[in-house]
């Protein structure tokens, strides 16, 4: 027991953190590993614990003994002893259920349990006997192949992790290396350990989620592990430029032929080797009654591996395809395994668990990406504004206060702060980003835009020609923009965590020079805006980055060099991440 330890650890699974100690650094980092940050006030972080955040620590190797020695570490006092039993408890749930390959017939596996209780309890469950698991020993029982991966999702949903080792079919063999590029082209070392760890070991391997920050180089990660498998291969990923992006890097790194390559868009449907295909064309149907038609293409080649990168965007009829084709390697990438319909579970059922995790912070450090300087911009509402603000309801309260336009003129000013940098402005709202690109003179890309015009902005804003550039959400995933420093986020959505960690991305590849870059997140003073930006800013405080607040009364926000600290006369507001539906009613 000690009075110099950072946390403060109790029976209901949360843990205090406290943001002054010295040891606060150290702590965090060892929750990452096993906790989920739910609250972020200036004092005091709380983490919860939650099942799914330790069987994700059991796939990468955590033992129960090691997590409960952690947490005694850095805890303040004794960590409550119900605490370690349930800890204990679910750790060990992970790997007491696993599939097999089944000795009997073809078309069959075999679910094996620790014990025949566990057995007997997965039985009773009136879900999992609709799925006709029929017992064949004490402590075994059997399951047609092709209700793997229901069965997965439907055990983890209810408690029981399965630990799936029944192995992948190969699939087409198709040959390919990394084409020479004035010497042998190598993968970074955490790009090779998060390939490797795609593997596993004993048999473990051959599915799951790497997640590494925007710029560490998933894409080149992914094709790290197609050329380990040398099997033809289908990408899905969030939207055309991305299609784009992944055949540019398939061309250019890999010995595979542009013949072998093939783009199945809105555009073109072309299946080939390796076929690179949208979410969105996988999801699109005539009407709400007809089937989604494109679904087919999981069948349409013997695909030896599945990679689906932004794999928190994926769409609920993609795992629902997904849980079909259990015997197919299955890779995700990500930058966060947040996802704000509550789907991480699926996400870990049907993907696979998390395989390899990169911290941002680790990765800034070794100078693979940019350090980054964020701040909160709190931006005064006019009187007219304001009272408009007070008498709105519901969402339209929220906009008013996104839309505010003394946004602007803080827009303006931040612009003269940086006038040498390249600046993304992004923005949740096309009519007020249309209102900024006109004042300011300055171009706007939306999703309304032709994909050629979109690129050659995108190719002249690389090049320099174009210093700052306004961008909508579409430009939230997957877009290369390597030479930006300077975000300003005018308006988001609401309290999306993954959508705030996309767009601090666009600005993380390393920078010449001092390799800084700088992210502004300007929202509408005592207003709903508050608080969700609070909750968007939550993943990426988990991540170690902290957000100054700074008000636009205040001159040394925009003055060159000016720092960043926190200004005393305007403390930040120390309350935790509403829950949205209370701050949807927030006056």
């Amino acid at each position: 027991m000690s009075d110099t330890k950072a946390c403060i650890v109790q029976r209901d699974r949360t843990v205090l953190l406290e943001c002054g100690h010295p040891g606060f650094e150290e702590a965090r980092g060892k929750l990452a590993h096993f906790a989920e940050l739910v609250k972020s006030p200036s004092a005091f972080h709380t983490y919860r614990i939650t099942p799914l955040s330790l069987w994700n620590a059991a796939s990468l190797g955590w033992t129960a003994e090691e997590i409960v020695g952690a947490l005694a570490s850095i805890a303040r006092w004794e960590v409550p002893s119900a605490l370690i039993q349930d800890i204990r408890s679910l750790v060990g749930r992970y790997g007491k259920l696993r599939i097999e390959v089944g000795k009997a017939e073809a078309g069959k596996l075999r679910l094996t349990a620790s014990d025949p209780q566990l057995l007997d309890e997965v039985l009773a469950i009136p879900a999992v006997q609709a799925s006709g698991l029929r017992r064949a020993a004490p402590e075994q029982a059997e399951l047609d192949a092709v209700r793997r991966g229901r069965i997965k999702q439907e055990l983890t949903r209810l408690g029981y992790p399965v630990l799936d080792l029944a192995g992948y079919h190969e699939g087409q063999p198709l040959q390919l290396g990394w084409k020479a590029q004035g010497g042998s082209f190598a993968l970074r070392d955490y790009q090779q350990a998060a390939a490797d760890a795609f593997e596993g070991v004993a048999g473990s391997g051959g599915s799951g989620v790497l997640v590494l920050p925007c710029g560490a180089g998933k894409t080149v990660i992914g094709l790290g592990v197609l050329e380990k498998q040398q099997c033809e291969c289908l990408i899905l990923t969030s939207n055309a430029t991305s299609v784009g992006q992944w055949i540019a890097e398939l061309t250019d790194k890999t010995t595979l032929d542009p013949s072998q390559i093939g783009e199945y868009t809105g555009q073109k449907k072309e299946v080939r080797p390796v076929t690179v295909a949208t979410y969105q064309i996988l999801t699109h149907r005539r009407s709400k009654e007809d089937e989604f038609e494109h679904m087919r293409l999981f069948n349409e080649r013997n695909w030896g591996l599945i990679i689906y990168d932004e794999v928190h965007l994926l769409p609920a009829p993609v795992f629902r395809a997904t849980a079909d084709i259990q015997a197919t390697r299955r890779l995700g990438l990500t930058a966060t395994l947040v996802r704000e319909d509550g789907c991480e579970q699926d996400v870990f059922s049907l993907i696979g668990p998390k395989r390899y995790e990169m911290p941002w912070k680790e990765l800034e450090s070794m100078g693979w990406i940019a350090k980054v300087e964020c701040t909160e911009v709190r931006v005064a509402m006019e009187p007219e504004l304001r009272e408009a603000y007070t008498y709105a309801e519901g969402k339209e309260k929220f906009r008013i206060a996104a839309e505010n336009p003394g946004k602007l003129e803080v827009v303006r000013r931040l612009l003269a702060k940086h006038p040498e940098e390249s600046v993304l402005i992004i923005g949740q709202y096309i009519d007020q980003l249309k209102q900024l690109s006109e004042s300011l003179g300055i171009p706007l890309i939306s999703g309304r835009m032709a994909h050629k015009e979109r690129g050659r902005l995108y190719e002249s804003f690389k090049r320099g020609e174009i210093r700052v550039l306004a961008v909508s959400k579409v430009a939230n995933f997957a877009v290369d923009l390597p030479d930006a420093s300077v975000a300003i986020e005018i308006s988001g959505s609401f309290g999306s965590r993954q959508e705030e960690a996309q767009r601090l991305g666009r600005i993380l590849r390393p920078k010449n020079g001092n390799n800084r870059a700088y992210f502004y997140a300007l929202v509408s003073q005592e207003s709903k805006e508050e608080d969700f930006a609070i909750r968007r800013q939550l993943f990426l405080v988990e991540q170690g980055y902290e957000y100054s607040v700074r008000y636009d009364s205040d001159p040394g926000l925009f003055r060159s060099g000016a720092s960043h600290e926190r200004a005393s006369s305007h403390p930040a507001k120390d309350r935790p991440i509403p829950d949205l539906k209370e701050a949807s009613s927030r006056p």
